[in-house]
């Protein structure tokens, strides 16, 4: 081991598809560390907002995304580095199936030597059980493995039958109980918000409780990282002087921890206002309107009137807007939700609505004038805007021809598209800049 590397127990959670119950699961194994004195970092494989929040709640700490394409190996090196440098354990989130996607939870895990604990559906499930877990952990060569965990078991009897299906070199983690009151409920986008679960604690602790008095393992294998990772000091300050005000609430609440991080570094002021509780429009020198469910808010933000006309000044005066997916809704004339229009901001002409089902979907990169930023998109709503696209957000995999334009009206710059700025923070530099 030389000075530039770090061990730190470290686990990556898994399973065959989306909806077996990842999210519930790491949220109860950090709780589970948590309690018990240890500090926890969890990061989210893939652009998810929703089930990082979840983590943050579970673990005490903000969870960063780790993607070895919209994030990038590099980053993803740096990011786990420094957690190893400071956490006691380290616990990663996959995302959808363990082999889906390019990239996949598979390929992170194995890159970065992270052992792969594989969570399972079991509620219509015996002796096949272990058929999945073993072809999950075989199916790729040199993949680390860690273990299997049972989701939504009936209870002692049935989680009993899958142990003694499993072979002795297969290791069995413990069960969460179907009807124990510990999974999380979810609307069109996903996970329900973290801060909209009055009960979420006590959720967390019932499922920590539940893996406790199985016995589970202290802490996973450890996992060696090395500092080879990228370094964004050069851009230290460079928005020194600048006031970045950000909308902040549960209409505008998606938004990566390390755009954050790196705005902070480039010296910037973040200032954060809710639209929704009815917060003034702050002085700014730039705008930040994430993502998040307008559609669910929209008696508040149209009767918000401070917050709409400091909007359209501070766009009719020449300065930087971003607006990504729920934020650029709210630059609309009218967003709608269930055949029922609302007033909105005015900025971009047209309107938009929330639809039957997904419409957007995907890893992305965007050419802008500024530099390509990589991102993605994921949206139940549509629009119809009398206005040309500066350009097209197009698919990180281009097989796919699906595309998502991207507006520029003066400073304002709106896009179904969430960017993940530390993909190029010269390009965030000019878009936020003077």
């Amino acid at each position: 081991m030389t000075g530039e590397e770090r061990r730190c127990p470290a686990m990556l959670i898994s399973a065959p598809s989306s909806g077996q119950g990842k999210t519930t699961v790491t949220a109860a194994l950090a709780r589970h560390h948590l309690r018990r004195g240890r500090k926890v970092r969890v990061f989210k494989c893939g652009p998810d907002f929703l089930d990082p929040m979840i983590l943050a709640c579970a673990s005490g700490a903000p969870v960063y995304q780790l993607d070895l394409w919209m994030v990038g190996e590099s980053n993803c090196d740096a990011l786990l580095w420094e957690a190893a440098g400071e956490a006691d354990v380290i616990i990663v989130e996959g995302v959808m199936g363990l082999f889906d996607g390019s990239p996949s939870a598979a390929d992170l895990a194995q890159r970065f030597g992270l052992p792969v604990l594989a969570v399972i559906n079991a509620q219509a499930m015996a002796q096949t059980f272990p058929a999945v877990a073993h072809g999950l952990a075989t199916w790729r060569k040199g993949l680390p493995w860690a273990g299997v965990l049972a989701n939504r078991v009936s209870g002692e009897s049935h989680a009993q039958i899958l142990i003694d299906s499993l072979p002795p070199d297969m290791r069995w983690f413990g069960a969460l109980y179907r009807g124990a009151d510990v999974e999380l409920p979810s609307r069109h986008l996903g996970l329900v918000q973290a801060s909209e679960l009055g009960d979420l604690d006590r959720r967390l602790d019932r499922a920590a409780d539940l893996l406790a008095s199985q016995g589970i393992s202290d802490v996973p294998p450890e996992a060696v990282f090395t500092r080879r990772g990228a370094d964004f000091s050069g851009f230290r300050g460079r928005l020194r002087g600048r006031r970045i005000a950000i909308a902040r609430d549960d209409a505008f609440s998606f938004i990566y921890q390390a755009n954050l991080d790196l705005l902070s570094l480039m010296g910037a002021e973040l200032s954060f206002f809710s639209p929704v509780a009815g917060d003034p429009f702050p002085e700014c020198d730039a705008l930040y309107l994430p993502g998040g469910y307008p559609e669910l808010h929209l008696a508040a933000l149209s009767s918000n009137r401070d917050v709409m006309e400091g909007t359209r000044r501070h766009f009719e005066a020449d300065r930087p807007i971003l607006a990504e997916c729920g934020g650029m809704l709210y630059l609309l004339e009218e967003l709608g939700l269930d055949g029922v229009f609302t007033e909105m901001a005015g900025i971009l002409p047209g309107r938009g609505a929330l639809t039957g089902g997904l419409r957007g979907l995907g890893l992305m990169s965007a050419d802008l004038p500024e530099g390509t930023l990589r991102g993605h998109s994921f949206h139940h709503s549509a629009l119809k805007v009398s206005l040309e696209p500066v350009c097209k957000a197009k698919r990180q995999d281009e097989r796919r021809k699906e595309s998502e334009d991207i507006f520029r009206i003066r400073r304002l710059t709106a896009s179904y598209m969430h960017f993940y700025l530390p993909s190029n923070p010269e390009a965030t530099l000019r878009l936020f800049g003077e």
